[in-house]
């Protein structure tokens, strides 16, 4: 997810989205653990969005202060 893209979502819809990607990435691992994935680069393409969704939560709270 692109940071522009993140930027026109609410604070509210930001921490859902940083929650699902947080299961998802546990899942992602849980699996790889198992039998390797077709596609473990999701994994980090994973914890990069979920790093820049926080990022731009964290400007916010900056900016309003």
């Amino acid at each position: 997810m692109k940071p522009a893209e993140i930027r026109e979502l609410t604070e509210k819809e930001i921490a859902e989205r940083i929650e699902a990607l947080e299961t998802q990435i546990m899942k992602l691992k849980m699996n790889h653990a198992i039998s390797p994935l077709d596609n473990p680069m999701k994994i980090v393409e994973t914890r990069k969005d979920i790093a820049r969704m926080k990022t731009i939560l964290a400007e916010r709270t900056l900016n309003t202060k």
